[in-house]
């Protein structure tokens, strides 16, 4: 040690605590701020003026949409402008305030200070001049240009245009009472689809005036490579690619999207919609989606949509679902999560009816309309039952308080999922409804189902869409209505029990029940290629990815007692250099035996030896039909 420093240190020790660190004055303890909120709440009165914007979305090399807004019928004085921020669908204030810049607001020709407000990230306040009354605001939405920025939102060849990510809307009204007039350039040659209809001369596209949240509601797709295709009268697919090859769709494929309208139109009763636009891009350059809208819907797939389609279903529960929520989540909506503007609070705790019942009849849709086939939609939810069949997080967290888990991590990846949850609202909540269906045929003798709710409780006034909310109540009434039963007491206990088993009797009740066996389904196989993982969830408990790779370890599995951790790196297995072949005959060759199998494991950067004592080898799960007569899921999975 330094002498100096020696010294300075035996100098210090013979100093008392209290001379180092004296005591506080007691007018001297900080004191909190109190916090005034200045920015207006909402009101339900008609905005003075009209919001006017002007996109240029030329710039699709860079991925950079610039606007040019006005905003007329403003007054001298205070006045805050927003940038969206919970918006619906997400479920969660994800508004990407980040990506928004460039923000100039000017009234008179004179530019106007604008203060960003100290709490809400995504309010800006000025101070309007005398004499002003319109204001000339421009700013710029920066699209993410590598994904581990975000979507990517703009590419060379196609585009996804959010009208809440482009634009500021005045604080203090209801959104559906501010007016709005917009108009796109897009590049020559390019076309564009919307629910929200438009007049285009040559690439500059004038939308319908409309309100500011009918505008949110009416997103935009676009691109170079474009075909439509008209489902129904009210109904159009309209499919966006990178390249033209893939929008080569053949009749076959078509016929089964012109069935899936039809079968959810027979569901429900009444369409709640002018006319709806399926907005399909299929592509590798921009990000993928699935995000409901009341007239249309955003919906984002990998290439090979159509030309792979003999591989198996891929992907191709995404557009039954999303259509589901035109009439689930749109039309009828949770009145805890309906919010007059962009900046209010949702609240969650419907989605097990808004994402959980669309979720059961985005499967059945997809079986009734053969967009995938009966026998994949049973793998699929034989999937279902085993993940959850399988959560130790239900041990500790109710279905329930799944429902903040938007809010909680706005779906960042989590490293235990089986025993943190996530969002297991749309896949429990989807064997609550199926419980729900054979609770409704076992008691009505087989003349009701869960179609009578699906018809009472969402096939309202045809043409209408508009938003009618619903509380827990509703819910139970309409159900009972349809057949009496201890409908609360049946909900509220699923929505808040701890420690029991996953609720998959429904299944079984309807006729099919979990098993295990030591072969993947067709549909496991191709999610596996899809994923690019070899899953052996319901075995050692891990998931293992791309370069061996452990992606997911299932809390408390035989792979979660030999403390394996997602991260991890298979480096060999008994010895022999991994691959998966190699780790598959290991776990079969351990079933008739009593040596556990060794992995040679990097962790960090260490390698350790790890030694997992599994001995029931390969299981993966698969629905088995119960007795050979027709059951309540076979009639549920059939075409209307």
């Amino acid at each position: 040690m330094h002498r100096t420093l020696a010294l300075a240190l035996v100098a210090l020790a013979a100093v008392s605590p209290a001379a180092i660190f004296p005591a506080r004055a007691e007018n001297s303890k900080p004191q909190p701020v109190p916090f005034v909120d200045t920015i207006p709440a909402p009101r339900d009165v008609a905005f003075p003026g009209t919001v006017t914007l002007n996109i240029d979305a030329t710039d699709t090399k860079r991925g950079i949409f610039t606007t040019q807004e006005t905003i007329t019928g403003v007054s001298a004085g205070h006045m805050v402008l927003l940038f969206p921020k919970w918006l619906p669908g997400n479920h969660s204030p994800t508004g990407q305030i980040d990506k928004l810049a460039g923000l100039h607001i000017m009234a008179g020709g004179k530019e106007i200070p604008w203060t960003r407000d100290p709490v809400d990230v995504t309010a800006f306040h000025i101070d309007v001049p005398q004499g002003a009354t319109a204001l000339d605001i421009k700013l710029q939405f920066l699209s993410a240009t590598k994904s581990d920025q975000g979507s990517i939102v703009m590419s060379q060849n196609l585009l996804r245009l959010q009208w809440n990510s482009m634009s500021l809307y005045p604080a203090g009204y209801f959104t559906r009472d501010i007016p709005v007039q917009a108009t796109v350039t897009y590049p020559q040659g390019w076309a564009a689809a919307s629910g929200l209809p438009a007049t285009a001369t040559g690439s500059v596209y004038r939308y319908q005036a409309t309100n500011y949240e009918t505008l949110v509601d009416s997103p935009v797709l676009a691109g170079r490579y474009y075909k439509k295709w008209a489902l129904s009268p009210r109904v159009n697919l309209n499919v966006f690619a990178d390249n033209a090859a893939e929008l080569a769709a053949t009749p076959e494929q078509i016929d089964a999207h012109k069935r899936l309208v039809t079968q959810a139109v027979k569901l429900f009763g009444a369409q709640h919609y002018d006319t709806y636009e399926f907005l399909l891009a299929i592509s590798d350059q921009i990000g993928g989606i699935g995000l409901e809208h009341h007239r249309s819907s955003e919906d984002g797939v990998k290439l090979g949509y159509f030309l792979n389609w003999k591989d198996g279903p891929g992907p191709r529960n995404l557009l039954p679902h999303e259509y589901t929520h035109s009439w689930d989540g749109k039309f009828r909506r949770g009145a805890e999560l309906w919010t007059p503007d962009y900046r209010t609070p949702m609240i969650d705790n419907s989605l097990w009816v808004y994402e959980g019942q669309t979720q059961f009849w985005g499967y059945v849709l997809q079986a009734r309309s053969g967009i995938v086939s009966k026998q994949d939609t049973l793998d699929m939810y034989a999937g279902i039952l085993a993940q959850l069949d399988n959560r130790p997080g239900r041990n500790w967290k109710p279905l329930i308080d799944t429902t903040n888990d938007p809010t909680m991590s706005q779906r960042r990846p989590r490293g235990w999922v089986s025993y943190q949850r996530s969002e297991d609202y749309y896949n429990e909540g989807l064997l609550v409804w199926m419980e729900v269906d054979s609770i409704l045929r076992r008691e009505s003798h087989g003349k009701k189902s869960i179609d009578d709710f699906a018809r009472a409780f969402f096939g309202l006034t045809d043409g209408d869409f508009g938003e009618v909310t619903f509380k827990f109540s509703d819910v139970v009434n309409t159900l009972n209505q349809i057949q009496p039963y201890d409908w609360a007491g049946l909900l509220s206990k699923r929505l808040t029990e701890v420690g029991q088993p996953a609720p998959i009797t429904g299944f079984a009740a309807n006729g099919y029940k979990l098993i295990y066996t030591d072969t993947p389904s067709p549909y496991a196989k191709q999610a596996e290629k899809t994923r690019k993982i070899n899953d052996y969830s319901y075995s050692l408990g891990v998931t293992v990815g791309k370069e061996a790779e452990i992606t997911a370890v299932g809390w408390d599995t035989p792979a979660f007692k030999a403390a394996l951790t997602p991260g991890d790196t298979i480096v060999a297995v008994n010895g022999t250099a991994y691959s998966d072949d190699v780790l598959k005959a290991a776990i079969i060759a351990a079933k008739t035996g009593t040596t556990p199998i060794t992995l040679l494991v990097k962790h960090d950067d260490g390698i350790e030896t790890v030694a997992i004592d599994y001995h029931d080898g390969l299981r993966y799960p698969h629905l088995e039909k119960i007795g050979t007569a027709e059951g309540g899921l076979d009639h549920l999975l059939q075409p209307r």
